[in-house]
């Protein structure tokens, strides 16, 4: 069976979603083709026992009024259905270092943010107002994030835009833990010392000291959102239809094929997958050599050992906002480092809110920042196939984990009914992956024209989207999504579309 429609997406993620709906929303017909049972990539949730288990997206920046993911869900008429809690400005985050006991509690709001941090640190107060102001003003080298039209000119960036994340908190603070504490949110981007850059620092900062905001119940409501969108203007988004084979010839793709023996066909095909998932769909010779090298050598984003823990009714408090756990000072940029001894030094923890919450909390996550290196002896293995020695090593990581919580949360042990674990290997497999990456292609300073990718390829009806490609996260692949949709739709289409449509509102 041959079905033909105006666009192909490969990749029913966040980056395959946005791109649908904003391509949907201005008259295309769109097919969305999902490998995954569920689609949502980030934001899929799976169940267990009756109770919902986010597996990536727990707080997000830009949903507060005037953000620019409010603007966009707002233009594709999805936000009144997103049941969003906005995080108590007061406290959108809390450090706790377990080995001097010292404990931050982080304000949103620019003024805020500079009060609270310069209350803990006063002789550094100028520094941090320096540095808040630095990080603003490099957000406005980036237009997109504010969702202002391309003029068409080539930007110059400032030279604090490309120097290492590391270096512009230096540049402004001296204290060591208040430098370490500005680079608290790194779990959530990569952030890797001397090599994150200073923009991808800034834009992830402000994101969040302009406001956060969590689902209630689930993070798959945005992925059904975005899916009704494509619906509604005719399109499908099709679970269970892995692209097995991409046909291209003279510089275009021709057809796709599903695992299930289905072809499609379109006249533009979007890739929302992993760039080295796609050279193993197309034939050899598609791309250049120079090309497929280059994709295959762009160092990947570390990976995590995640828990997902029923609690029992009535043991564990509802916490409203995130909770970082650290060891000791030293940590906050080393945090891929895996001693079994010690590990782990760090990892951050929530209790997802549910409709009508409570005093007490049904789940508690838990993430660990570690690297692919240590699941590699059994990358070869698929799930429920990884052997004695893998589920061994899970047990022991688990068990360490929550001795370490233990610490914090007095018998622990005794609030949990159930909990499950997912490595490295589990990031691979169901986001589709390479090494598990959880931010996809690590962007550098240190070569940024190598890390990054643009939406377009040498194959004329190909584009690309998702987090390799340009930013990544909750915020940066739905901006990303606008760059490929427009590149179908005409530069600025979407977003003053966007803009009218937030006009009146």
């Amino acid at each position: 069976m041959t079905n033909h429609t105006d666009c192909i997406i490969i990749g029913g993620g966040i980056g395959g979603l946005f791109s649908g709906a904003f391509l949907a929303k201005n008259g295309k017909k769109v097919t969305v083709l999902e490998k995954n049972a569920i689609i949502g990539g980030g934001l899929q949730c799976f169940h267990r026992k009756g109770k919902i288990f986010e597996t990536g997206m727990h707080v997000m920046g830009g949903f507060q009024e005037n953000g620019n993911l409010n603007k966009i869900c707002k233009y594709l008429g999805i936000y009144d259905s997103l049941n969003l809690q906005h995080v108590d400005c007061d406290c959108i985050d809390e450090i706790h270092y377990k080995k001097t006991g010292d404990t931050y509690r982080i304000a949103s709001g620019k003024e805020n943010f500079i009060r609270c941090m310069s209350e803990y640190f006063p002789e550094e107060a100028a520094g941090i107002r320096a540095y808040v102001e630095d990080i603003y003003e490099l957000t406005e080298e980036v237009p997109l994030f504010y969702l202002k039209e391309n003029n068409g000119g080539s930007r110059i960036h400032s030279e604090k835009f490309t120097w290492s994340a590391d270096r512009l908190i230096n540049s402004h603070v001296t204290d060591p833990r208040l430098r370490e504490l500005l680079a608290y949110l790194n779990p959530l981007y990569g952030g890797v010392e001397g090599h994150t850059p200073a923009y991808v620092h800034a834009l992830i900062h402000v994101l969040y000291i302009n406001g956060a905001s969590r689902f209630v119940g689930g993070s798959q409501q945005l992925a059904d959102a975005l899916k009704g969108v494509i619906e509604d203007a005719g399109g499908e988004v099709l679970p269970n239809k892995e692209v097995v084979r991409i046909d291209a010839a003279d510089k275009l793709i021709t057809a796709v094929h599903t695992s299930d023996g289905d072809v499609f066909t379109a006249d533009n095909y979007i890739s929302a997958i992993h760039p080295v998932a796609l050279l193993k769909l197309v034939p050899e010779g598609t791309f250049q050599r120079i090309f497929v090298n280059r994709l295959n050598e762009i160092p990947n984003s570390y990976s995590a050992f995640s828990l997902y823990i029923d609690l029992k009714p009535d043991t564990f408090p509802y916490i409203d906002h995130t909770c970082y756990y650290m060891e000791d000072y030293r940590w906050m940029w080393n945090q891929d480092g895996y001693d079994p001894a010690e590990w782990p030094k760090c990892f951050m923890y929530m209790t997802p809110p549910d409709p009508e919450q409570g005093e007490y909390a049904n789940r508690l996550l838990v993430h660990c920042i570690m690297s692919y290196e240590q699941v590699k002896k059994w990358e070869n293995t698929t799930v429920g196939h990884r052997g004695e020695e893998y589920e061994e090593w899970k047990k022991e990581n688990v068990r360490k984990i929550l001795d370490k919580l233990q610490s914090l949360f007095p018998n622990l042990y005794d609030r949990i009914a159930h909990v499950y674990s997912a490595s490295p290997l589990t990031i691979r497999d169901y986001y589709n992956t390479k090494d598990g990456a959880m931010f996809g292609y690590r962007k550098d300073c240190q070569n940024l024209i190598f890390s990054q990718l643009p939406v377009y390829t040498k194959i004329k009806n190909l584009l690309l989207t998702g987090q390799n490609i340009n930013l990544h996260g909750m915020c940066g692949v739905p901006l990303t999504a606008i760059y490929t949709a427009e590149a179908i739709l005409g530069v600025n289409t979407i977003v003053k579309g966007i803009n009218d449509a937030n006009k009146d509102i």
